[in-house]
């Protein structure tokens, strides 16, 4: 019942710059981190961060200073502004939302995701 919508995603020469955008809408409640995963063509998806509702961040090692991930918890939204860009970020980028909540004294975990949006660094 969560909905993810990425924009921002494009074409930039390596050492430009991109933001990327998520908007949740639907069911929200209980959605206590957002991140963004990306996949390179011919690996595996990787996490490249995270931020829970009250700010705390991760990230990625090869995105640490170059990479900055903000949410708006009024607007529901999760950017990620990249910076210094090398052709090695070049993925699609998706979205990603966890619902924790507790039911009848048990803990239940619920990943959304978006439908990716592409980000290429070329020359």
């Amino acid at each position: 019942q969560v909905q993810l919508v990425e924009s921002g995603g494009g074409l930039v020469q390596p050492g430009g710059s991109l933001r990327l955008s998520c908007a949740a809408s639907g069911s929200i409640f209980s959605i206590n981190v957002m991140g963004w995963y990306r996949q390179a063509l011919g690996k595996e998806r990787e996490l490249v961060a995270t931020i829970t509702s009250g700010g705390r961040t991760n990230y990625l090692d090869s995105v640490k200073g170059r990479f900055t991930i903000s949410r708006d918890n009024a607007k529901n939204t999760v950017d990620l502004q990249m910076n210094s860009l090398k052709p090695e970020d070049t993925a699609v980028y998706y979205c990603n939302a966890r619902r924790a909540i507790q039911v009848y004294g048990r803990a239940y975990e619920y990943d959304y995701w978006g439908q990716g949006t592409q980000v290429t660094v070329s020359s």
